[in-house]
């Protein structure tokens, strides 16, 4: 539901996996108790509950099928996907208990090329969203699924449309857009005051004493960091992990400004190829991933050349990744592509040895996959903010 009271410019909005889930949640109440709600409070990923306005509920009179409805709303995110219709259709599976599948309606894509964590052939609904909207049918309704199983059918009217402002044709996906999501919540990334919190959270991080920043691209790459950064450092408080999106530049320029002596950047392997790119914008929408850099630092590695042309090939870097752990070479690929985000970052013509740089991978099963450092900050008499270095809008809504 919209915070009708949050300053515009810093309101959050929910991601279409959490709209889906609030809708399914709806619909198996419906399948339940022969009624749709109006209203529903659904479960997000993250652990927090928000209540969502249900629309166009319905139900068969046999209860075996029922048909809801939860329209986004993105806050101040400039999303192409702001007031969609997230429509989920359920039917049951007679004695097929706990069972959950998943079909793409219409305006939902269909994943056709692999890369992407999903099954080729099957809807474009992101593991995150499988999970969350799974969890609340069990949670609304367990009697129902202990004895029955369920068919999750999303759809989402003009997502053709929407589709044409992202990428996802180019990445194989197609038909539609895709039911994204890993926290349930959509923060925005993209406007002047979310740039602002960035900043604000560095310089909060400064003044912690301990004399580094964790930069993560979203909550999926916070929560890896902290795991691994508290092992290490038990004391770490939550001061010291700021989530950047897509702002890498203001991020590193503030923590020069405020002499942070060490900073983490904790990343996926599709970010890290870009800033090893050194893409000045890298949003998803924005620029492409290299993958002739991913073949480059598969040659490094000593991959075949057969497997280094697929990889130039390929539409996504976790492509590259997936394959060269296939053939054993996965953490030499990482710390390789690790080393080359490193090389470019710390360019005497960016930030040279402002700070020691260190970049944590995860990959997308939460393991950590690389643990590299530059060499150590060299010694200087105050911070001195940078000029510009090129280095811009990195975001991941992981």
């Amino acid at each position: 539901m919209k915070d009708k009271a949050a300053e515009r410019g810093t309101r959050t909005g929910f991601t279409t996996g959490a709209c889906s889930a609030a809708a399914a949640r709806a619909a198996v109440l419906g399948l339940a108790t022969g009624q749709v709600p109006d209203e529903i409070e659904s479960l997000l990923p993250n652990g927090t509950r928000v209540r969502f306005t249900v629309h166009d509920g319905r139900v068969d009179a046999d209860r075996k099928q029922a048909h809801a409805m939860v329209v986004k709303f993105a806050g101040d995110d400039p999303d192409c996907t702001d007031g969609a219709h997230l429509t989920v259709d359920l039917r049951l599976l007679p004695g097929q208990g706990g069972v959950v599948t998943w079909a793409a309606g219409d305006g939902v894509g269909t994943v056709t090329m692999p890369g992407l964590g999903l099954e080729v052939g099957g809807p474009a609904i992101n593991p995150v969203p499988r999970r969350n909207i799974t969890d609340n049918l069990r949670e609304a309704a367990p009697q129902l699924l202990l004895e029955h199983g369920i068919e999750v059918t999303i759809s989402v009217p003009d997502g053709q449309v929407m589709a044409k402002k992202t990428t996802n044709a180019r990445l194989g996906i197609l038909g539609g857009i895709s039911i994204l999501g890993t926290t349930g919540i959509v923060k925005p990334y993209s406007t002047a005051a979310w740039r602002a919190s960035v900043v604000q959270g560095v310089q909060v991080a400064a003044t912690t004493g301990h004399g580094m920043v964790a930069l993560t691209t979203g909550g999926r790459t916070e929560t890896f960091a902290m795991t691994a950064l508290r092992n290490e450092r038990p004391e770490l408080p939550s001061a010291c992990f700021v989530q950047m999106g897509d702002f890498l530049r203001y991020a590193l320029d503030e923590a020069v400004a405020q002499g942070i002596e060490q900073v983490v950047l904790a990343v996926m392997v599709g970010k890290l190829t870009k800033i090893a790119q050194g893409e000045t914008i890298t949003h998803a929408n924005r620029s492409e991933v290299d993958t002739d850099l991913v073949a480059e630092i598969g040659r490094r590695i000593g991959a075949a050349p057969e497997d280094c042309a697929a990889m130039a090939a390929a539409e996504t870097a976790r492509f590259g990744a997936e394959l060269m752990v296939e053939r054993g070479l996965g953490d030499a690929f990482h710390a390789a592509l690790a080393q080359a985000a490193i090389d470019t970052l710390t360019a005497p013509d960016r930030y040279g040895r402002a700070f020691q740089l260190r970049v944590l991978v995860t990959d997308f099963n939460n393991q950590q996959v690389a643990d590299v450092w530059s060499a150590p900050a060299l010694p200087r008499e105050r911070p001195d903010r940078p000029a510009r270095t090129g280095i811009d809008h990195i975001v991941d809504q992981d």
